[in-house]
């Protein structure tokens, strides 16, 4: 028995040196509003002293550039439960991609991409549900890890905002009333 815990303890320890030294771990952000859930499943990457966005930056490199994958690894998941207006968006409930037009690291647009469980470097355009322009904003020092946050704001509204580097962009989403079409 002794030999077994020993090698459950050796194991966890591995794990958790592993998962804390992934250069782009896993992360999630959700909010309840309206009594309907919305969640976004994405990785986290750093800066690590590297310029991201605009000409010669790290996302300039990718294929796909202007559009990047709002994270990194596999492609960022969206799923909501209910029907919603994002920006000037509307996104019928259920599964998407999320992915965000860089081309000006200074005004960016969301795209909800109707593709889902692909890797993040996989973009198909004739897929997009459509895209959304966000409000742009700097953070007052630098942001080291991309983080990705829903917040609700009031009733039946919330607000997606996506951080990272010396960039802060931002959208604001309604849920729709059931039977109103608003």
């Amino acid at each position: 028995m002794k030999p077994f815990v020993t090698f459950i303890f050796a194991f966890l320890a591995v794990a958790g040196l592993v998962s804390a030294q992934a250069p782009s771990p896993d992360a999630t952000t959700s909010v309840t509003i309206g009594g309907k859930v919305l969640s976004i499943k994405y990785s986290a990457p750093s800066v690590r002293k590297r310029q991201i966005f605009g000409p010669g930056g790290l996302i300039s490199h990718d294929p796909n550039y202007p559009v990047w994958r709002a994270g990194a690894n596999s492609a960022t998941s969206f799923h909501t439960d209910a029907d919603l207006t994002i920006g000037t968006l509307q996104v019928p409930k259920g599964d998407y991609t999320i992915y965000a037009l860089v081309a000006d690291p200074n005004n960016w647009q969301l795209i909800i991409n109707k593709e889902t469980g692909q890797w993040g470097l996989t973009y198909d355009a004739s897929q997009d549900l459509g895209r959304t322009k966000m409000t742009m904003s700097k953070p007052a020092a630098p942001i080291e890890v991309y983080k990705m946050t829903l917040t609700a704001t009031v009733p039946k509204s919330a607000k997606l905002q996506l951080e990272w580097e010396q960039h802060i962009a931002s959208v604001a989403i309604m849920v729709k009333q059931s039977g109103t079409g608003r």
